[in-house]
């Protein structure tokens, strides 16, 4: 199935066309000791008008028959290219972006290729518990790798040092892997999905 490029995508948005919509699929999760449980997420990927996309992804647990049993956690941020942020950008704060972006056309896109053929990107995440994410990494074509590079722990958090996450479309389904540092544990197999794009979803459902 080819991607499809929505005539009103901001060109700084074009690299992550593939990622637009909403993704629900069942999934496994596990860390050190605890249990392997399986699990079904839905993740929206939505853009704004706004060179960045938001990210939501709601994880419900699934019993031994393969049914909702409940809910697990959220997580949510925004996805974007990583480059140097001019006057005409937002912020910082709630300071506007002016009317017209700085990044205007393919061809302006285009210069923003690493010496891999692919964009580097930023993410930002934040899960319940006080704990957010800066991943910094590459969208090359259909594939997407993160790492950590700050990782922000409120008082009382539960400890987590650093993660990695790989994105991929395969045979139109958005696979995903995370491994995580965490409670004492060195880089370890986390939690990984596979995901069927829904069609004409709300969101918020």
């Amino acid at each position: 199935m080819p991607i499809e490029i929505p005539s009103d995508l901001t060109p700084e948005l074009v690299p992550f066309a593939w990622l637009l919509g909403t993704w629900e699929g069942n999934g496994f999760m596990g860390y050190g000791d605890a249990e392997q449980r399986a699990f079904r997420q839905r993740v929206t990927f939505e853009q704004t008008g706004l060179p960045f996309l938001v990210y939501r992804a709601r994880t419900t647990l699934l019993d031994e028959e393969g049914e909702p049993q409940r809910e697990a956690t959220y997580e949510q941020g925004f996805w974007e290219l990583a480059r140097p942020r001019e006057d005409g950008d937002i912020g910082p704060g709630m300071l506007p972006p002016d009317p017209v972006p700085v990044i205007t056309s393919a061809e302006d896109v285009e210069k923003l290729r690493n010496a891999d053929g692919g964009f580097d990107i930023s993410v930002t995440i934040s899960q319940p518990g006080g704990i957010s994410e800066l991943y910094l990494g590459q969208i090359k074509g259909p594939r997407v790798e993160l790492t950590t590079d700050a990782v922000i722990r409120a008082q009382g958090a539960k400890e987590y040092l650093s993660g990695t996450r790989l994105y991929g479309l395969v045979n139109n389904h958005l696979m995903w892997a995370w491994d995580m540092a965490a409670q004492g544990h060195e880089l370890a197999t986390h939690a990984s999905a596979e995901l069927t794009k829904l069609e004409q979803v709300d969101p918020e459902q």
